[in-house]
């Protein structure tokens, strides 16, 4: 009887161990899909200053999709269950995620420093918030309202201290609001694949707007290709591009959306802040650029927000 209990109580613990190794393997996933997405803004950076930006757009899509292609191989059935209107989302999610997206942001780019980008883009939870609110009729508690007024603030303080926050000669303003424009299609991405299909996992609903963001991007990218000469490009430049394409959005969504899958929603919101946190490490890191107190006041206002709604989301799961 003894050598029972000691038999059972030894296979509870070997289960408790690799529940706690799954735990962290999973937890692994969600912070690195974040940390992924966070390097987007210096990456594209890189790739601003050694591409046009619709040829680079096009090949980073090319190296997505093709990344991708095999969730879509894997879910080819479940594809004939869409319907016309997930097509439409499909095409959405392409046009306003994909396509608009880079181009805002790689414009963006060239006239704002990296630091500044990522503070900019930490803005998406809260817009995204704001966005939900008005489209899909969602609560806007207090948290949510503190996170959107704490983002505002930020980004007014990055634009109050322009003067003395860009070294890279462009026009801060009008940089801002294109990424700006950038975080708004970021949140319509996100938005529109809540009313997306069941049917399919949202990372064969990336491969498929990736997919058609190629198609999307191919005359611009045509048009500029003959202007410019591939040959001349570094290989750190190729290897940002190529970065911007697999490692943020094809590994990025599919670490996330795995770890997402494993976890509730609350333990998945609160991984969001690794996002920012990745971006302006790594603009400091990759980039060179120097730290300024500016900076540091900007990012805690928007981290602040970004924590808030992080809270918000585990509240209501």
């Amino acid at each position: 009887m003894a050598k029972q209990t000691e038999k059972a109580a030894s296979s509870d613990h070997n289960h408790d161990d690799r529940e706690q190794q799954t735990n962290l393997a999973t937890y692994a996933q969600l912070a690195a899909g974040m940390a992924f997405f966070g390097s987007g803004t210096p990456t594209s950076k890189l790739v601003t200053d050694a591409f046009p930006v619709f040829l680079a757009s096009g090949l980073r899509m090319v190296v997505a999709t093709a990344i991708l292609l095999p969730f879509v191989f894997k879910e080819r059935e479940k594809l004939k269950q869409l319907e016309r209107k997930d097509w439409m989302i499909v095409l959405g999610i392409a046009v306003i995620g994909m396509f608009l997206f880079s181009a805002f942001m790689l414009y963006g780019m060239k006239q704002v420093s990296g630091v500044v980008g990522s503070i900019v883009m930490s803005t998406t939870p809260a817009v995204t918030a704001l966005g939900s609110f008005f489209f899909l009729r969602d609560r806007l508690g207090w948290r949510k309202s503190a996170a959107i007024g704490l983002a505002v603030f930020g980004v007014l303080i990055l634009n109050l201290g322009s003067g003395q926050l860009d070294g890279s000669g462009g026009n801060q303003l009008l940089g801002m609001l294109l990424i700006f424009g950038a975080v708004c299609s970021e949140a319509s991405y996100t938005l529109l694949g809540k009313v997306a299909s069941n049917h399919i996992s949202p990372v064969t609903i990336a491969a498929l707007a990736a997919g058609i963001a190629v198609i999307l991007f191919l005359p611009f990218a045509l048009y500029q290709l003959p202007s410019f000469d591939l040959a001349q490009t570094s290989f750190t430049s190729w290897i940002a591009l190529v970065w911007w394409g697999a490692g943020v959005l094809a590994l990025g969504s599919v670490l996330w959306y795995r770890g997402v899958a494993k976890v509730s929603g609350s333990t998945a919101a609160g991984f969001m802040g690794v996002m920012p946190v990745s971006a302006l490490v790594l603009s400091y890191l990759l980039l060179g650029e120097s730290f300024k107190w500016i900076h540091l006041v900007g990012f805690a206002a928007v981290l602040a927000g970004v924590l808030l709604i992080s809270r918000e989301h585990a509240k209501h799961h």
